[in-house]
């Protein structure tokens, strides 16, 4: 075979170095890729931190809380942080941010009552958030986050992947607030967040307005226009999303806040290797939204994802529990969860790339059904093997799952005759 003409010499020849990094796709990858690792590392010392300054219980309902909040948010998207990134090149640019923000935060603010109207239901060990003060400060955190979140795809899909890094290099300041805000107790780790998006979002607005005008306005041709897609990413995007934010508060209630807290370090940490196959699905779909050749872009993005995975993979499953002595002993007892984990990242790669791959073929039915079977099968499996083996039931419910998930992608693959082009 002539590796001459593969992706795989392509990514590992240095002679392409420099061509690499004017090219959209991978330019745009490196810097969601290098964003995502930042992130990854701030998340490391703001949780290390926070597990020497805060109880394991503290910081188990602090997880639970902080996945509340992101289920509330991922309700109030409405598929407009999909749909907004794949319309952005043919519509106006400054209607489609200022839609989005409009209204994602208004949902997100009605999503918000609703969630604090039915903690007796859903959460009754966060009953405090009914608290005047404390649900005034879940919903405005809420609507930061939202709001932030917005501006950051917005910096996305105008192929501005530098500035979206400076977005979240301000997030980092959450780090050093939690010094000040111990005294809080869970609300002090949760509020360090809302100063976090509050600063992201105020960044973001400072540097789109230079470059089209966002007003609070809602342009219904856009909603119309994109209804459908929207429509079908938003059930996706739920069904995707939703399972990682319900496990932490369904740990919180069956096991506690100490097994809720070593679940979230765990996952979090093994979760680390997936900024390589999840940058490169986003700039690949940002590239083909834009007209660039998909197949080209799917054999680049692949190669230069297993390049990556396997050495980041044999680090976590060696070396984890030494990332997890460095925030406190308790949560090295998560280190088989985390070495699962680790390995399931082959299995989430090939989802990472199969999800963009149809959002641009505009089939996104096949993944709303795609993260069904996933949705049901992780939290099924979740609850019943967490009964037996605590967290670790998580693990093996997370590789079974996207086990079943790469296989369901291949059948859909061959049966829409993607390897004919």
């Amino acid at each position: 075979m002539d590796l001459k003409h593969t992706g795989v010499s392509e990514f590992l020849s240095w002679r392409h170095a420099s061509g690499m990094l004017r090219d959209p796709l991978y330019r745009n990858s490196f810097f969601m890729a290098f964003t995502s690792v930042f992130n990854a590392g701030c998340g490391f010392f703001f949780w290390m931190i926070a597990a020497r300054l805060y109880t394991v219980e503290q910081v188990g309902m602090a997880t639970a809380l902080i996945s509340a909040l992101g289920l509330v948010v991922l309700l109030s998207r409405l598929g407009f942080d999909v749909s907004a990134i794949r319309f952005f090149s043919v519509e106006d640019r400054g209607r489609v941010v200022s839609t989005s923000l409009v209204v994602t935060t208004a949902a997100c603010i009605l999503a918000g009552v609703v969630y604090l109207l039915s903690l007796d239901l859903f959460a009754p060990s966060m009953r405090f958030l009914r608290e005047p003060g404390f649900a005034l400060a879940f919903l405005l955190i809420g609507a930061a986050s939202s709001a932030a979140a917005v501006t950051g795809n917005a910096f996305i899909a105008d192929r501005r992947a530098e500035q979206y890094f400076m977005q979240n290099l301000l997030m980092a300041l959450r780090i050093p607030a939690l010094v000040p805000l111990v005294y809080l107790g869970v609300f002090g780790i949760f509020g360090c967040l809302g100063i976090a998006y509050l600063l992201a979002f105020a960044f973001g607005i400072f540097m789109l307005q230079r470059s089209f005008a966002i007003r609070p306005v809602v342009d219904t041709g856009f909603v119309s226009r994109s209804f459908r897609f929207s429509a079908w990413s938003y059930a996706s995007s739920i069904l995707s999303n939703a399972p990682t934010l319900v496990l932490p508060i369904m740990i919180l209630n069956i096991l506690g806040e100490a097994e809720a807290a070593k679940y979230y370090i765990a996952f979090a940490i093994g979760n680390l290797v997936l900024i390589i196959p999840g940058s490169l699905g986003t700039s690949l779909f940002v590239e083909g939204s834009h007209g660039e050749s998909l197949k080209r872009g799917v054999i680049r993005a692949g190669a230069a994802g297993m390049a990556l995975l396997v050495p980041a993979v044999a680090v976590l499953v060696i070396a984890g529990d030494r990332l997890l002595g460095l925030l406190r002993g308790e949560y090295v007892e998560a280190f088989d969860l985390l070495r699962i984990v680790a390995l399931s990242s082959f299995f989430v790669a090939a989802y990472s790339f199969f999800v963009p791959i149809q959002n641009v073929r505009m089939r996104v039915e096949s993944v709303v059904r795609i993260n069904a079977l996933r949705c049901v099968l992780l939290l099924g499996l979740s609850y019943l093997l967490m009964q037996r083996y605590g967290i670790l039931g998580t693990g093996y419910a997370w590789m079974a799952t996207y086990m079943a998930v790469t296989i369901a992608a291949v059948w859909v693959a061959w049966r829409e005759g993607w390897w004919r082009g």
